[in-house]
């Protein structure tokens, strides 16, 4: 017999888990402790509400049977190298799952990805951050994994009815994530741990006969009669195609350039832009959990999440980093934008933040209009294009102190930061459109008022925060192809079709499904 039960163990209890969880399932079922054979732990969150923090827990129960072995999925991957080719443009988390879906249906998936693997990255990594210089091609949104592999690995989703989270979590258990992703509410694997788990797919894949090739940028579509007939890559070569999934995520500019060029239909997407703040953890921990000095061994490092609307505009926290750092993710020189990301432990001395403002691609952007669809890239790029001359024309940041941001006075010194490039003092609440830096204001009042402290000389403002998702969307139809292009299937956050790893896994399985179809 299985039963399924909810559990609220103490910060005390918690120090001694398994016991802690026998006694009180046995003491709720009424039933002794020796008829349990073994407890599953099915999920696991903590409720900081109160002074006296609870982890609440979902248990299976086993009574009198042994707990299984293994997970209940399968993934049942079969040699396809003489198979059906299927194309795919992008090798992000929508691109790697299409691939593996592909495999397990018993099609070829062929993947042309712009950047490099994850061990070359890591050069082009380190050269943005010490040397300022970025590689338009690998950097930390372009290369193997896309940008999920260097931004922590997230892994929460709101978008469960898009398709079956639980299978994507296993995968990645199978391709050599912690299982505690499969527990934990707010799951993450860590910027040390995923490249390793990115790598492991890639072997997948290629072990079953599909092939991956990095440093293949596409560069033109050939389309005949509304029909997409190949694809040119940037060394010349020219590739017939049949089926072609466009996983090339939120920042590949180029390819939303090409379409627009060639009349493909694109849509002018809302979105969000803002700053990085940044605070030291232990301020965000003494907020959350109620303390004062070091948070308990027992608990993570903290993390928020805010929302306040302003003038009926939603102003918000996004890709929230406990003890994380922020870096440069910039995709072309000219250009700052930053980004949050954690190792595995979250041991970083600091917590960052987005704090983005609602962009309405209607009605905010009508000095743009002149550019149809890509007017909210056009805008993006002109934010990016600020910092990067504000900064002082490298990848060093513009940056404020939070209190002066929102007092409207320049910084005289600023706090210590993990962003490495470095950050320079900038009058960001006098530089950034009164769009954005008056709405910000507004919302870190707000944000101060809901968590005591949190509003504080010690927090750095570090800008901008502009990649939250693509300024454009590729229309499909309910079969997942574009409308006008037979055979082009948008995938992924680069479509409009996703929002993080999960969603944009889950969109690359579905469009791996649907392109298959017919073939």
């Amino acid at each position: 017999m299985i039963k399924e039960i909810q559990l609220r163990v103490s910060l005390v209890e918690e120090s001694k888990q398994q016991n802690t969880l026998l006694w009180k399932s046995a003491k709720l079922l009424d039933i002794p402790k020796e008829k349990i054979t073994g407890i599953k732990v099915l999920r696991k969150s903590i409720d900081a509400r109160k002074p006296a923090i609870v982890f609440n827990y979902k248990v299976a129960v086993y009574i009198n049977e042994p707990l299984p072995e293994s997970s209940s999925y399968t993934f049942k991957y079969k040699d396809v190298s003489k198979a059906k080719p299927i194309h795919i443009i992008g090798f992000g988390p929508a691109g790697m799952y299409a691939a593996l879906r592909c495999i397990e249906l018993g099609f070829k998936p062929i993947v042309l990805e712009r950047g490099k693997n994850v061990q070359d990255r890591r050069r082009d990594l380190k050269a943005i951050n010490q040397d300022h210089h970025v590689n338009e091609d690998s950097n930390y949104c372009f290369g193997e994994g896309g940008a999920g592999t260097y931004s922590d690995g997230k892994l929460y989703t709101r978008s469960l009815k898009r398709g079956d989270v639980r299978r994507i979590f296993e995968n990645l258990v199978y391709h050599g994530a912690t299982d505690q992703i499969l527990v934990d509410a707010h799951p993450h694997i860590g910027t040390n741990k995923l490249p390793k788990v990115v790598q492991n797919i890639r072997e997948t894949i290629l072990k079953y006969g599909g092939e991956v090739h990095f440093e293949t940028r596409v560069t033109n579509f050939t389309i005949t009669n509304n029909k997409i007939k190949a694809i040119q890559l940037i060394n010349g070569e020219e590739l017939a195609v049949e089926r072609v999934i466009l996983a090339t995520g939120h920042s590949a500019r180029d390819i939303f350039y090409l379409l627009d060029k060639k009349k493909v239909a694109i849509e002018a997407k809302s979105f969000a832009m803002g700053v990085r703040v940044e605070h030291p953890q232990h301020i965000i921990d003494s907020i959350q959990y109620h303390c004062s000095g070091e948070r308990s061994e027992l608990l993570p490092a903290a993390a928020y999440s805010l929302v306040q609307q302003v003038n009926g505009r939603g102003v918000y926290s996004f890709c929230m980093c406990p003890g994380g750092f922020i870096v440069p993710a910039a995709t072309a020189n000219g250009e700052v934008v930053v980004n949050g990301m954690s190792p595995s432990k979250r041991n970083n001395e600091f917590a960052n933040s987005g704090i983005v403002v609602e962009i309405n691609a209607d009605k905010d952007l009508y000095k743009y209009e002149q550019f149809g669809a890509l007017k909210a890239l056009e805008y993006q790029k002109d934010l990016e294009k600020l910092a990067f001359t504000s900064g002082g024309r490298s990848q060093v940041a513009p940056a404020q102190r939070l209190t002066d941001f929102v007092e409207g006075r320049l910084s005289s010194d600023l706090n210590p930061t993990s962003y490495q490039p470095g950050i320079k003092s900038v009058p960001l609440h006098s530089l950034l459109p009164k769009l954005i830096g008056k709405s910000l204001r507004k919302g870190f009042e707000s944000f101060g008022q809901k968590m005591k402290g949190y509003y504080t000389e010690e927090a750095n403002i570090i800008g901008v925060e502009s990649r939250t998702s693509s300024p454009v969307s590729i229309p499909r139809t309910e079969k997942l192809e574009h409308p006008q292009i037979e055979g082009l299937y948008p995938c992924g956050e680069g479509g409009g079709y996703a929002g993080g790893i999960i969603s944009a896994a889950m969109d690359g399985e579905r469009c791996a499904e649907a392109a298959v179809i017919g073939l």
